[in-house]
């Protein structure tokens, strides 16, 4: 397959997640104000994009509670810094089974709620875009439930507010069933898709895997992809070579280089140099609004 290497690349940072890598670098941000704190100076550095979750602000564990995410909003939105505020709709999906031979009550660390539920935030904070993770998974040990159901409310809750859904795919599946979303008019073009990879146990990022992935879009959907720890850096060239556009940022890899811990500043610069040294340029938040036709809040 030749080269399509991508032009005019847009970055996303994905500010902090929902994993547990708080407790192995002080960088990753907790607090609302810790998050917004760092959206902004990934924004400063190149970022069109912040993909923002929230944490409990003393322990860092994740959390859903929508005053957290009033509060980033809020935060990012007051310091006048121009950037794109994509909310994950992730959250509240999470299903814990005991062990196989008995897999029944499920354990603590379920959170699986209404469809409803899972959007209050998106309501109450009007971002420009939100995820949608397109179908259910083993995610690591746990089960990461998106019922097509759920999916389809999720989706038309996004589409009757005016948010844009970032379609999140982890395995090929959730692309095809992305397509039927689209075919139903739950998602409306411009259609958004990240490829999420190396994710255990949704697609692996090897390239053939990659090109499954890419391969299987419609040529007019705009796509970013990533990977998660060491490949995070060697992902922001696969993706621009494909075609694609970039993500990087604490939820995914937490290292600058081996053993050097990263800021989303940082991780954002990486990228950025990287991009433009394979000749292509970076758009600013106003280019990927046009491109995306997305509603601005402010």
């Amino acid at each position: 397959m030749p080269l399509d290497t991508t032009k005019e690349v847009f970055i996303t940072c994905a500010v902090t997640g929902s994993g547990a890598s708080h407790n192995k670098s002080n960088f990753v941000p907790r607090s609302p104000k810790e998050i917004a704190e760092s959206a902004i100076e990934a924004a400063r550095a190149g970022a069109a994009i912040v993909h923002c979750h929230v944490r409990d602000p003393e322990s860092g564990e994740p959390a859903r509670l929508p005053s957290l995410y009033k509060e980033v909003t809020e935060r990012i939105r007051e310091s006048d810094t121009d950037v794109i505020i994509n909310l994950t709709a992730g959250m509240g999906g999470d299903v814990v089974f005991g062990p196989a031979d008995s897999p029944l009550p499920l354990r603590d660390g379920t959170d699986m709620v209404s469809a409803e539920e899972r959007m209050e935030h998106i309501l109450e904070c009007q971002p420009e875009i939100c995820t949608l993770d397109c179908g259910t998974m083993n995610f690591s040990d746990d089960v990461m439930a998106n019922t097509p159901a759920i999916l389809r409310a999720m989706a038309k809750i996004a589409k009757d507010v005016g948010v844009r859904i970032e379609i999140e795919a982890f395995d090929t599946g959730h692309i095809w069933f992305a397509k039927k979303l689209v075919e139903e008019k739950l998602i409306e073009d411009p259609v958004l898709i990240q490829l999420c990879m190396g994710i255990p146990w949704g697609a692996p990022d090897d390239m053939n895997t990659l090109m499954a992935m890419v391969n299987n879009l419609p040529h007019d959907w705009t796509f970013s992809t990533f990977s998660i720890g060491r490949n995070q850096m060697p992902y922001v060239s696969a993706a621009v070579l494909t075609g694609g556009n970039v993500r990087v940022g604490l939820e995914d890899n937490i290292y600058l280089e081996k053993g050097v811990l990263a800021t989303n500043a940082q991780l954002v610069e990486r990228a950025k140099n990287i991009i433009t040294d394979m000749g292509s340029t970076i758009l600013n938040p106003k280019q990927v609004r046009d491109k995306l036709q997305l509603k601005n809040p402010r």
